[in-house]
């Protein structure tokens, strides 16, 4: 399966001279034009918010355009000098994750009281402060709005082979394997995954999963100045102890290289690692869930107001649907599947009943391989008229919008799995254990019961590793067309 699945992209990844038509430095100073651009329309909303539109929130005051236009001249390269300083033109911090949206809000915030600071410096005219905390709320809208579409352009481009560093991986075992895999499958990641290189232990083949082994531990330096490699990826589960102090005397310190070290638990956990310290000793302590902090709280406001709001105004649709069911099928009208929640709680999912008792369960056809394709089958006699239509429709999986408010469920997440199929998952059941399941997820918007089974396993865990709140959105939206249009409902 994984070298069907990586095949198509691995040439992308082989050539270390491959194009580069679109570089860093043009890049760089195409995010300083448009954060200027965000920056100024920050400051001319608020100046127009604040003094021309006469709003009788706010007192009169002086609205001198020469005065204003003042600040705007020191302020905008001051807030420039800033996002530099806060590493949003970094070439290694930009588009790898998240904390970039942070920065650009404590940037933001740090530029804003700058200006408060300088002009009680220099006894400035008073600068009105509902125009001041308008640009500091503008500015940090702005900002992330803009890096949010710059990064959907840079993911397009990466697929296109652009703006990749060059990387080897050191290690050729089972975690080194798994890197591999997920950086070569997910080219936004922004890796070009050159090869691999065995570690303590010399490899038995010549190429794994697509990916070459491209020499050993000793030809290191050698294949770093030979490729033009930018970025060396150790499999740390996959070198002795000495092995890795050496790599990182040789490399560490080198400005044109950077070293970085895998959690030795890659291809097994995708929970948040954080380095916590024990008077001198640094520890790493491992999040019981994935989605902590922040991201936690924001996907759970989405998660209530989405599921209130889908409540309030479909329950004359389900009070409606109830009673078809029960017409059609006797009761009961729900169906409560038991399913493995996060942290492996089993709960009750609801769902309206679209199939008769098991006691047809004889009529099944014998050509499935394994349970899990009957439970998914177009053609399972069991599934009423009525139930063929709500599962055409995933109108059955509305009752699960009252397993979201009784914190059970989200509306987005992977893939519901029942007790006895949890084991199919191997190893990375742990991932799936460490968020709620979802009403919709990647698995649905990617062909839902048309997809094979193992596809579903790494969509699931590919979400579940590149979780974000933007993420839950772009799924929501495509799971409208996808539902109505009934593909893969069966």
């Amino acid at each position: 399966m994984h070298a069907d699945i990586l095949s198509p992209r691995v040439s992308l990844f082989r050539d270390a001279k491959a194009r580069y038509s679109i570089g860093w430095p043009i890049v760089i100073a195409a995010m300083v034009l448009l954060d200027s651009v965000a920056l100024l329309a920050a400051f001319a909303i608020a100046y127009v918010i604040r003094f021309r539109l006469m709003l009788p929130l706010f007192r009169d005051g002086s609205d001198a355009v020469d005065f204003y236009t003042s600040v705007v001249g020191w302020a905008l390269p001051l807030w420039l000098v800033l996002f530099a300083c806060w590493r949003l033109y970094d070439r290694r911090a930009l588009f790898s994750g998240y904390s970039e949206y942070a920065r650009a809000g404590s940037a933001c915030s740090a530029g804003a009281l700058a200006i408060v600071l300088i002009s009680f410096l220099y006894d400035m005219p008073n600068i009105a402060r509902a125009w001041l905390l308008l640009v500091w709320v503008g500015s940090i809208g702005l900002v992330w709005t803009m890096r949010f579409l710059v990064r959907r352009i840079v993911d397009w481009l990466r697929t296109q082979g652009h703006l990749l560093t060059p990387t080897l991986i050191v290690g050729t075992n089972g975690e080194a394997i798994s890197l591999a895999e997920q950086l070569v499958r997910d080219p936004s990641s922004g890796v070009r995954v050159l090869g691999m290189v065995a570690g303590s232990s010399p490899a038995r083949a010549t190429h794994l999963f697509g990916v070459p082994i491209v020499g050993a531990l000793s030809d290191l330096e050698d294949l770093v100045s030979e490729r033009r490699v930018e970025q060396i990826v150790i499999a740390t589960g996959a070198l002795a102890r000495k092995d890795v102090l050496k790599l990182y005397e040789r490399f560490a310190h080198r400005e044109d290289v950077e070293l970085r070290m895998s959690s030795g638990l890659f291809e097994v956990l995708t929970t948040s690692v954080r380095v916590q310290h024990a008077g001198p000793v640094p520890l790493m302590a491992l999040d019981r869930v994935r989605i902590t902090g922040v991201d936690a709280a924001l996907k759970a406001l989405f998660d209530y107001v989405i599921a209130v709001t889908l409540l309030l105004l479909l329950s004359p649709l389900l009070l409606l649907l109830a009673a078809v069911v029960m017409l059609d099928a006797g009761s009961p009208v729900i169906y409560r599947r038991r399913v493995v929640g996060r942290s492996g709680r089993p709960f009750d999912a609801f769902k309206f009943r679209t199939m008769i008792a098991d006691r047809r369960h004889h009529l099944l056809p014998t050509t499935f391989p394994d349970r899990r394709q009957i439970d998914k089958s177009r053609v399972d006699p069991r599934i009423t008229r009525v139930g063929r239509f709500l599962r055409r429709s995933s109108l059955d999986e509305l009752p699960q919008l009252f397993n979201v408010l009784r914190g059970e469920m989200s509306l987005i997440g992977p893939r519901m799995v029942s007790p006895d199929e949890i084991d199919r998952y191997g190893k990375w059941q742990l991932n799936l254990l460490t968020v709620k399941p979802g009403i919709t997820g990647p698995w649905q918007v990617r062909g839902r019961s048309d997809i094979e089974y193992d596809d579903r396993v790494r969509l699931s865990t590919d979400y579940i590793r590149n979780y974000s709140i933007w993420l839950d959105l772009q799924i929501l939206l495509q799971t409208v067309p996808v539902v109505l249009k009934g593909k893969g409902a069966y």
